[in-house]
């Protein structure tokens, strides 16, 4: 009798890890669909940029869209080089990024440090109404800033586009100071017995210690900067100060539009950005993953 329970017992037993088997291998096979199913949706107009990009212009706007072109015309790639300055706006595009990106790191560490690690009186305020600022729209503050700026004599330059990236970003502060917060007290404590100086805590042990997060601030503030599209459309007026945002514009004309080197010109400009993402991607998943977990 009891030979028999026990076989009963075995028998449900493995129904139910099959059953359960059954159910996994279901759920896999409809989270896989629904990932190459959004991949589709999500690539294919990048998948369109690509090919449009070497289409005639008879093929570029055909319905229903086409990837693959019938004639392919990698000119378009060269004319994007004759057609306007292109060479001149992707040099003015790296130098407001490059220079934004430098401000913005600099800044935001040394302030985020402070808020994370140096206790003052009233820190705490001035952390609640410097995160704030974060709920204004930026077309609130647009016409005083550009009045501030044109009375400097700051219009048609590139000083409105990166000198204010150099009094740090609330939402940059704010995801370093998460990071910050995470690194142990005990280290800062051991450097202050052995005499470092704070400064000099913050630039050899919480700096080398922070590296993802200061790489994903890194990262995000050359892609916002390199596709800031509002900011030179409101300062820059002449065309040899045009960044590569505001420059694809001069494809467009009064009449026509010249979507093929257009389109070049589009996968030139997204071409550095997706290098970026892909040689800094396990630092910036890293970085994400690891700010903003406490308070």
């Amino acid at each position: 009798m009891e030979l028999t329970e026990a076989k009963v017992d075995s028998k449900i037993r493995v129904k139910k890890e099959r059953s359960i088997k059954k159910v996994r291998i279901i759920e896999r096979i409809a989270t896989y669909a629904l990932l190459v199913g959004l991949s589709i949706v999500f690539i294919f107009p990048f998948l369109w940029l690509l090919g449009t990009s070497v289409k005639p212009e008879s093929e570029a706007l055909t319905f229903p869209p086409t990837i693959l072109p019938k004639e392919w015309k990698f000119s378009n790639y060269q004319d994007v080089f004759t057609m306007v300055s292109f060479g001149k706006y992707y040099w003015n595009s790296i130098i407001v990024t490059l220079m934004t990106v430098v401000g913005t790191v600099v800044s935001s560490t040394i302030v985020a440090y402070g808020f994370a690690r140096i206790k003052a009186k009233g820190s705490n305020f001035w952390f609640i109404l410097l995160l704030a600022t974060m709920m204004l729209p930026p077309q609130v503050t647009m016409i005083p800033v550009y009045m501030i700026f044109s009375k400097l004599g700051w219009v048609n330059t590139f000083l409105p586009l990166i000198v204010p990236h150099f009094f740090g970003s609330a939402y940059f502060i704010f995801l370093l100071r998460q990071f910050f917060k995470t690194i142990p007290k005990e280290l800062e404590e051991s450097a202050y017995l052995d005499g470092c100086s704070t400064f000099g805590i913050f630039w050899r042990i919480i700096l080398p210690l922070s590296v993802p997060a200061v790489i994903t601030v890194a990262l995000l503030s050359f892609m916002w900067a390199w596709n800031d599209f509002l900011g030179p459309l409101i300062y820059l007026n002449d065309d040899s100060m045009y960044t590569l945002a505001l420059g694809i514009l001069q494809f467009k004309g009064a009449l026509i539009i010249s979507w093929g080197p257009m389109m070049a010109a589009s996968v030139l400009i997204i071409l550095p950005l997706i290098i970026l993402f892909f040689v800094g991607q396990k630092y910036f998943i890293q970085g994400i993953a690891t700010t903003g977990g406490k308070g």
